[in-house]
């Protein structure tokens, strides 16, 4: 079993039809002041998303481990350069710096200058525990606290997605987690069975649902999260 302490969270899922304060509104994308104006025009709609949910769980001044975790990363941007490269169109340099999985975690770590250690993380099947898991090693390690960064957004038509149950609707969550201090305790522990509960993007709106609900435990494949 596995133990942590979410100390704050914060998301952004445009077609959750929830109220909480810990939701950023679909319409209130604010990039956090520090970033400059210069980076701010390489971010997309997704990556400023990001940016704006992981801003609330950092506080003033302060640098931490991050632990980024996506399917898919911004797969349409890989697209859009192979139907460039089909057009026979140059491809700029900028915009191919910006379409690999870690594009969004090096925009971060410039923005926020943080030189802590930063894990870029694409599961597959194995959906959003891989990414706690990476996380509470950092913890174990003596990091006093770990920001968690999932994000998602539905696969490109161009891509089959069947018989596979991987594509969902746009979503960003961040959480702060620690070993002990205030906050929700929870717990990971391996599953006796192993439902289809999908991948990663999947996965990641089930727990989010699971954090505003009051239910105590949610199933991510191989394994159960608890609320303690």
């Amino acid at each position: 079993m596995l133990d942590f302490i979410v100390c704050n969270w914060s998301a952004w899922c445009p077609d959750l039809d929830i109220s909480d304060d810990r939701l950023i509104a679909a319409d209130n994308i604010v990039v956090p002041a520090c970033v400059p104006k210069m980076l701010q025009r390489r971010l997309t709609p997704l990556a400023r998303a990001v940016f704006a949910v992981a801003d609330v769980c950092i506080p003033t001044g302060e640098t931490l481990p991050v632990v980024f975790s996506s399917a898919h990363g911004e797969l349409g941007k890989s697209l859009m350069m192979l139907q460039a490269i089909q057009a026979g169109e140059e491809l700029s340099p900028t915009a191919f710096s910006l379409s690999v999985h870690n594009a969004i975690a090096g925009l971060f770590s410039i923005a926020y200058r943080n030189h802590q250690e930063i894990t870029v993380i694409a599961s597959g099947q194995e959906g959003i525990v891989p990414a706690f898991i990476d996380a509470l090693g950092i913890l174990h390690e003596g990091a006093a606290a770990v920001l968690l960064v999932f994000y998602d957004e539905p696969v490109v038509d161009f891509f089959p997605t069947a018989p596979f149950n991987l594509s969902a609707p746009s979503c960003v969550l961040a959480l702060r987690i620690a070993l002990c201090g205030d906050g929700v305790p929870l717990s990971l522990r391996r599953a006796s069975q192993c439902p289809d509960t999908g991948e990663h993007s999947v996965q990641l709106r089930a727990f989010l649902t699971f954090l505003l609900a009051d239910e105590q435990m949610v199933h991510l494949g191989n394994w159960i999260g608890c609320k303690k």
